[in-house]
């Protein structure tokens, strides 16, 4: 039953096998054998070029994540997504679907491709990487999009501005052949490990439950505190070996959010410091862009640790929340992301863990120094730490207090705020002699 834990070990299901979305993994990458004449053919058609968000959103569908999507949505699909974030199946059942993925086009990209059926796609470099088949192009309503989406069309969200509003005014769907694995070259592939890959981890680990971890910050102690007390907490209900997935968000983020090469390093050392435990942790990317959508986003981001062979998904404050971007408040309630996924249609069959009904806050407590769970009755002597507050320490080179994060990890973040700084400088004109 979603929203709670099954403490009986006759009724575990296995971890690994928890079955994607639609029945079937989708996995849309062209055997090897096809490689060649599906790269001839897709040299034939025309082309539509991709951003690098895009591209992105390409490997995300190709491994299946999105399962049991098979391409980037047409207008039915793109609709029950907005509109219902949901897809009903043929059988008539549904799946959570609350994010759109699709793929806009420009005026003259539209008009060049209409009478075709079939287009190939180009990553931004000029490499043909897709073959999208049967291609339907319908209206992209910005606004509708950002509306259902966000709940606000207020000026200065970060996907919305980078990606929707300078995006064409046309969507193209259609099923997708990709032409070999997506690969980034940029030192990381290592830890792209797809849905199909993290299963058979799961298998060879012998794990009998996967608690899966969503970020998109650097771990502090307070986030190791939650996730070893879930492990603690699932070995009493009955299983025997709970493998945690720290899964850090790896394609578009903000600006001024720490780089996936930071936080990658950031989290290594986590396990280098014996913060988490690498033998019961698996550290991978999920490559998904982020919204910043909150309870609509945060029902994807749970979707897709489905699709991975994840049975529990750990949720806190305000997940995939933010700041509203023109007023002094959060944008969303931050108490509501958890109430969504716990009703969320589609979702049932994972078992969501909520922070604040199953633990404790944590918090840091300058008495025992280190992260704890917060005492209501010497409140007085707990901090709270934010994100903001964390980076303002290391920009700033003051050190947190001692225990609110593994020395290794908070190096690798002062270096990451001094190479800033020093990059900042040499921008900065010179000054002109008076």
């Amino acid at each position: 039953m979603q929203g709670s834990v099954q403490s009986s070990s006759a009724s575990v299901i296995r971890s690994s096998l928890i079955e994607p979305d639609g029945g079937v993994l989708v996995d849309l990458v062209v055997p090897e054998s096809e490689r060649e004449a599906k790269s001839v053919e897709a040299e034939s058609l025309p082309k539509v070029w991709l951003t690098k968000i895009d591209v992105e959103w390409l490997h995300v569908i190709s491994e299946g994540w999105a399962s049991p999507l098979k391409g980037f949505m047409r207008e039915d699909e793109y609709l029950q997504s907005l509109h219902f974030n949901s897809l009903r199946l043929k059988d008539g059942s549904f799946v959570n679907m609350s994010l759109p993925i699709v793929l806009a086009i420009d005026d003259e990209t539209k008009e060049r491709i209409a009478s075709s059926s079939d287009v190939g796609l180009v990553w931004p470099d000029g490499e043909l990487i897709a073959i999208l088949r049967s291609i339907q192009i319908y209206k992209h309503n910005k606004e509708e999009r950002i509306a259902r989406t966000w709940g606000t069309t207020a000026s200065g969200l970060p996907y919305a501005e980078e990606v929707i509003t300078p995006a064409g005014n046309w969507l193209i769907g259609g099923d997708l052949e990709v032409l070999k694995p997506i690969k980034y070259n940029d030192g990381l592939d290592h830890y792209r490990l797809s849905p199909k890959q993290l299963r058979q981890e799961f298998d060879r680990r012998k794990a009998d439950a996967v608690f899966a971890f969503q970020l998109r910050n650097p771990v502090h102690n307070g986030h190791a505190l939650l996730m070893n007390d879930t492990r603690r907490r699932l070995l009493e209900m009955g299983f025997k070996n709970p493998i945690l997935l720290l899964h850090p968000l790896g394609g578009f983020t903000k600006a001024d959010d720490v780089p996936l090469d930071v936080r990658m390093e950031q989290h290594s050392k986590v396990l280098e410091d014996g913060v988490l435990d690498p033998e019961t942790t698996i550290v991978a990317i999920f490559p998904s862009p982020m919204h910043y959508a909150g309870p609509t986003e945060v029902q994807w981001h749970a979707k897709a640790r489905i699709n991975a062979g994840a049975n529990f998904y750990i949720v806190g404050r305000d997940p995939a929340g933010m700041g509203h971007p023109t007023e002094k408040r959060d944008l969303y309630d931050p108490d509501h992301g958890k109430k969504v996924l716990s009703m969320a249609p589609g979702l049932e069959k994972l078992n969501i863990l909520p922070f604040r009904l199953w633990y404790q806050v944590a918090a840091y407590d300058t008495v025992a120094k280190k992260m704890a769970f917060f005492d209501p009755s010497r409140a007085k002597e707990f901090l709270f730490i934010s994100g903001t507050k964390m980076r303002t320490y290391a920009r700033t080179g003051e050190n947190p207090p001692d225990g609110f994060m593994c020395p290794g990890g908070w190096k690798v973040l002062v270096k990451y705020y001094e190479s800033l700084q020093a990059e900042e400088l040499t921008q900065q004109p010179a000054a002109v002699p008076s």
